[in-house]
């Protein structure tokens, strides 16, 4: 992640008013660090987040919306997988780890395909 933002950074110094306000706008807020920080099993067990959450799947199991239902199953799985350990051993010393990046992205390359099918595809 600071990979990225040293990029973004190189990005706004070098130019590019609207990039460079976004950008200044989300480190004001601190958002990386607070979805860095996220305590998952604090979260799905706080009724303020699991409740609507509960309500929200329901609601899409009640009116059968099985695409948009697989959707948020996949970006749960996705937030889930950025926190194991072979997530954060993709760079080590600053260096990518080409052999663990493959299966990565041949993965997530293979669940965005399936995601455009459901939404494109399947109309």
């Amino acid at each position: 992640m600071a990979v990225a933002w040293a990029a973004a950074e190189k990005a706004v110094d070098s130019g590019g008013s609207f990039f460079a306000k976004a950008v200044n706008f989300i480190q004001s807020t601190n958002l990386p660090e607070q979805i860095k920080d996220v305590d998952a099993a604090g979260l799905f067990s706080n009724p303020w987040f699991i409740i609507p959450f509960v309500a929200m799947v329901g609601y899409m199991l009640w009116k059968q919306q099985f695409t948009e239902l697989i959707v948020v199953t996949l970006l749960v799985v996705i937030w889930w997988l950025s926190g194991t350990a072979y997530m954060q051993s993709l760079v080590v010393n600053g260096e990518v780890q080409i052999k663990k990046v493959l299966p990565v992205l041949g993965i997530g390359s293979a669940a965005l395909g399936f995601v455009v099918y459901l939404i494109f595809g399947r109309s």
